[in-house]
């Protein structure tokens, strides 16, 4: 089954890492990532710009469009991963090795993923 795992953390927090701190977490990151890539069950992962890029697009009768994300949150979602698990506990892993990788505080949220394909089924 694909997970994925989503990332978050204080914004303000990462944001201030120097260029050297960012560098060291993403290549203890690359190294959880190497194993999983390795094994097979690496699927995307992506890293998402600040939430000061953000613009959100409110759900009514009638769309309305905020710049920034408006999050009611102190961390915010920073990245994900998609990862093949056969289990939940084999996620709940996978998520302690990054947790161990980023070395920082947050999140990591677990959520199975339903595949949709247009036109076809979810799956």
């Amino acid at each position: 089954m694909l997970y994925a795992i989503l990332c978050y953390d204080s914004e303000d927090v990462v944001g201030s890492w120097t260029k050297e701190q960012d560098a060291a977490v993403m290549a203890r990151l690359g190294a959880v990532q190497e194993k999983l890539a390795e094994a097979g069950r690496l699927g995307p992962v992506a890293r998402l710009l600040p939430t000061t890029a953000a613009t959100t697009v409110r759900k009514g009768r009638e769309a309305l469009v905020i710049d920034g994300p408006f999050a009611e949150t102190k961390e915010q979602l920073l990245g994900f991963y998609v990862v093949d698990c056969a289990t939940l506990e084999e996620a709940i892993e996978v998520a302690r090795d990054l947790g161990r990788a980023s070395g920082s505080e947050g999140a990591f949220e677990l959520r199975p993923l339903a595949l949709y394909r247009p036109g076809g089924d979810v799956g």
